[in-house]
């Protein structure tokens, strides 16, 4: 994986328990070009990897942005950059990756919970820029917890842009069903932010009859899974034949690096999908939130990162 060395140019506190984050290539040089939707792999102390989206404008090449929220439940990544992560302080990231990506549409709703703000400004800055019809619904707790707010309102998309908040008037607070209204086929829908955000906007637009295939989402984190009747399964390994026990509390990725046989990851959560694996044999037990509904029930794939196996034996193509 290819890896770039930047430098923190600036850290602005954007909003109560979010800071900003400005980039820089360490040489000066341009930095890889990216879409609205992408994000990068920040390399952390302790072997820490996290993936934090751009939201800046796409077009920019001497600059990425993000944003990190404090998190109380943090496995350490938003602490060591909250803490730990200085202007002036060099640090080692991936080029961009996008799994979040824009489709072609008339027309675009964005939904933005929280921090989810970052790739959906991103989408924002790319619709606005490209004359596109959308617009852009971006909820908080409070005004004080909604971060790039000053940039939005001097942005010249400001006017697609509605703000809900938990407090304040009942008035202004998000009513999913009546933003969407009955499915379009030109027009297509994201949405980013905490999962309970995620899913109230997926629900939401189910119950409507929107096409999944016109509803688009990204996790930030998966929610805890109870791995208490977790029991041991076996990989096989299709290209050598080769056959190993996960046993519980243990993933696939863990036991087959044991042997040598190393998987690409990222975020081991199942979020980001890098370590999307092609199942030929057996019933994925799948736990991740990077797979749809539809690709999770053809169990041809599964993310070896967190999924398990519900049959006896899973065949990986590795």
């Amino acid at each position: 994986m290819s890896t770039l060395q930047v430098r923190v140019a600036r850290k602005v506190s954007e909003a109560d328990g979010i800071s900003s984050f400005e980039l820089v290539a360490a040489d000066g040089a341009p930095l890889p070009a990216f879409e609205a939707g992408a994000h990068i792999d920040v390399h952390l102390r302790d072997g820490l990897l996290r993936q934090y989206s751009l939201c800046n404008p796409p077009q920019e090449r001497h600059r990425y942005l993000i944003a990190v929220l404090r998190d109380p439940a943090s496995r350490g990544g938003s602490t060591a950059m909250h803490d730990e992560i200085e202007a002036g302080h060099l640090i080692t990231i991936s080029a961009p990756k996008n799994h979040f990506p824009l489709e072609p549409a008339a027309r675009s709703v964005l939904f933005a919970g929280g921090i989810g703000v970052t790739s959906i400004l991103a989408m924002a800055e790319a619709l606005a820029g490209a004359g596109a019809d959308f617009e852009m619904h971006y909820s908080a707790r409070t005004p004080e917890r909604a971060a790039f707010l000053q940039r939005i309102a001097a942005a010249p998309y400001a006017a697609r842009v509605h703000l809900h908040y938990d407090s304040g008037d009942a008035a202004q607070r998000l009513d999913c069903a009546a933003e969407l209204g009955a499915p379009r086929a030109d027009t297509h829908i994201y949405v980013c932010g905490p999962g309970g955000y995620i899913d109230h906007v997926l629900g939401a637009a189910n119950a409507l009859g929107w096409p999944a295939a016109q509803v688009h989402r990204e996790y930030f984190s998966a929610a805890p899974v109870d791995d208490a009747g977790d029991t041991a399964f076996d990989v096989k390994r299709v290209s050598s034949g080769q056959v190993f026990t996960i046993p519980p509390g243990r993933t696939v990725v863990e036991v087959l690096a044991e042997h040598g046989i190393d998987i690409p990851v990222s975020c081991e959560q199942g979020v980001c999908g890098t370590c999307l694996t092609r199942v030929t044999g057996g019933v994925p037990d799948h736990r991740d939130v990077y797979l749809t509904d539809e690709e999770r029930a053809a169990n041809d794939q599964f993310t070896p990162c967190c999924s398990r196996s519900k049959s006896a034996v899973l065949s990986l193509d590795l």
